[in-house]
């Protein structure tokens, strides 16, 4: 091993570790003969330090990289210490364009064990949540533990040991054992760009694509500068003669000169030095706390205050407690339009909105005063993810329900409570958010069956609606005995034809039995015909026709005594025209005088421009 020695007066003439030092010393002085051989001692030992704080990294050489997107990397790769390696994952917070420590990744390949140490001082083995504290505890050879100043790691290994600190904005790694060993990484000295350390299994898809935000108007460059070379004057200068502050002054102007003084930032460059200094050096800074105004007792930002993965934690901007904030990525989706979340979800018989909290909150607004046009129907609060959802189905929850010739329309409306529900005094803006759901109206297809068969089922898909339409005989009222293949039906024999469907929400759509009429031919335009039902009531012309249920549910059915055409032979065709109306009240129930047995009025305000045909045969 070369090395230059420290004092001019003396020349090292051959130097390795694990043998004698032997110095040539001038001018017979010995005192900076020992003083050489400390130096020379130490420079056997591995004491390396690496900080990740804000978007930078300064590696154990000293060097600050900054950190150039969203994705995960691997930061120490010793080895030493086969099949270990702590990797970091990163994410934007404020800006699109910052990139800060989100989660540091402790990888195990020989116990194929996963300990990830994330926000809030959050720890979790194989995404199983650890329950720690500050008596240390081992899992699969990593020491935890947990305190107010974060969680801290700690491993061994062929002589070197590595502790770990993350208190959910900075990590500090300080790895010591004998010099010469090869530590790949981004902490350590390899030269190995982002791009070769960079690990696909914790990066999200498109986490490399580069965003740029407008400068910050709000930023002095002047001031931040001044504030970072704090770490050059009192009281650091203790820290300055064993551990140079060069690198976290770097990485401090770098990001206060884009990135906002908040949420404890200013704070966390000193502290990352200080701690790394004490950790290196085992120096220990007196009140540099209280000079410079930061926290007086050293405790993690955020510390059990755990937000979803498009959150972050930082200061609340009214003052108070911290709160989860919107990613600037994922806000970047609704603030040009003002939004709070999702677009409205509209399936088959409900309706859901779905808002983001983080954005509520930017407005100063709390969901849980929020609620549908009936006070009853609040939103419900995803404890994972943080979103709001107003859920409600058909028209309950004060749905108004407006049809046209083509739509079934659903309106609600998110609003706050009513002022008078807080008092004397409100804190909260008034919130109107009206959302609807469209729905193309239904149709019914054309279908053709004989009696032979008894029945037939269909499914129809008709715009959102997917549903079965049945049409069936009976030879009894209660509809429980149906004629079956080959069954002899006599003339002026009563039976019961029922038309049902299934799959539609009869809060929203019943079904109406508009006509129903015979012909000798498979049209059911034919010349010869004879109507049973006329304008969804029985044909006062044959008494022998009932209808029972039109109009007041997703099916209803009809009776008459079966009959032929005179002088005719063969087939005799039943054809149905049937409507779907939407429901309001009971306007789809057919009105029909005892009189003439007629109906006087149905479905006022809507008629279906889709109407159903279907078709029984039968032969005689």
């Amino acid at each position: 091993m070369t090395a230059a020695p420290r004092y001019g007066e003396n020349s090292i003439v051959k130097f390795a570790c694990d043998t004698t030092i032997i110095v040539r010393i001038s001018n017979n002085d010995g005192t900076s003969y020992l003083e050489e051989i400390d130096n020379l001692a130490e420079s056997c030992i591995l004491n390396a330090m690496c900080t990740v704080t804000g978007p930078t990294i300064i590696n154990f050489n000293g060097t600050v990289h900054t950190v150039p997107d969203r994705c995960g990397y691997t930061l120490l790769k010793p080895l030493s210490i086969p099949g270990f390696q702590v990797l970091a994952v990163f994410q934007e917070r404020r800006r699109k364009d910052v990139s800060f420590l989100d989660r540091v990744i402790l990888q195990l390949d020989k116990a194929g064990a996963k300990i990830s140490l994330e926000q809030g001082g959050r720890v979790q083995l194989n995404d199983k949540v650890l329950t720690l504290n500050t008596t240390a505890q081992v899992v699969h050879g990593v020491e935890l533990s947990r305190d107010q100043t974060g969680v801290t790691a700690k491993i061994s290994g062929s002589n070197h040991s590595i502790s770990i600190l993350f208190d959910g904005y900075t990590t500090l790694i300080h790895m010591r054992g004998p010099s010469g060993v090869t530590v790949h990484g981004l902490c350590g000295i390899s030269g190995r760009s982002f791009s070769q350390e960079k690990v696909s299994k914790h990066s999200a898809t498109g986490c490399e694509i580069k965003h740029e935000d407008a400068a910050d108007s709000t930023i002095n460059v002047n001031t931040t500068t001044k504030w970072c070379y704090i770490m050059e004057q009192a009281p650091f200068a203790a820290c300055n003669k064993h551990f140079t502050s060069k690198p976290f002054i770097s990485a401090c102007i770098r990001t206060l000169h884009k990135y906002p003084a908040v949420d404890g930032l200013k704070c966390q460059f000193l502290e990352a030095y200080a701690r790394a200094c004490s950790c290196h050096s085992n120096v220990t800074l007196e009140n540099w706390r209280s000079k410079t105004g930061c926290s007086a007792v050293p405790q993690a930002f955020c510390q059990d205050k755990f937000c979803s993965a498009h959150e972050f934690c930082g200061e609340n901007s009214n003052g108070g407690e911290v709160r989860c904030h919107c990613r600037a990525i994922f806000a970047s989706k609704y603030r040009p339009t003002s939004a709070f979340g999702e677009p409205t979800v509209c399936a088959h018989t409900s309706t859901s909105v779905t808002l983001a909290n983080c954005l509520l909150e930017d407005r100063g607004i709390d969901y849980s005063v929020l609620h549908l046009n009936d006070q009853a129907c609040k939103g419900e609060m995803d404890n994972l993810t943080h979103m709001v959802t107003f859920n409600f189905k058909s028209n309950t929850c004060g749905a108004v329900v407006l049809a046209n010739k083509s739509q079934i329309i659903y309106k609600n409306t998110i609003v706050t409570q009513n002022s008078s529900m807080f008092g004397l005094i409100n804190r909260h803006d008034p919130v109107h958010i009206d959302f609807s759901c469209y729905y193309t109206q239904p149709g019914m297809e054309s279908l053709a069956i004989k009696l032979k068969d008894s029945s037939v089922i269909q499914q129809i898909t008709s715009g959102q609606w997917n549903y079965t339409l049945t049409m069936k005989s009976y030879t009894n009222p209660d509809r429980t005995e149906a004629i079956q293949p080959g069954t002899d039906i006599r003339l002026d024999e009563k039976i019961w034809v029922e038309l049902k469907t299934d799959g539609l929400d009869e809060n929203m759509i019943l079904l109406v039995t508009d006509s129903c009429w015979a012909t000798d031919q498979p049209s059911p335009n034919g010349s010869l015909r004879y109507d049973l039902i006329i304008n969804g009531c029985p044909n006062p012309a044959d008494q022998t026709v009932k209808v029972v249920g039109n109009g007041l549910g997703t099916s209803n059915y009809f009776s008459y005594n079966t009959f032929q055409f005179s002088g005719k032979t063969g087939d005799v065709y039943l054809h149905c025209r049937v409507q779907l109306c939407v429901s309001q009240g009971n306007n789809c129930a057919p009105r029909c005088s005892q009189a003439e047995r007629r109906r006087r009025s149905v479905m006022s305000r809507y008629e279906d421009e889709n109407p159903g045909f279907i078709t029984m045969a039968w032969t005689y």
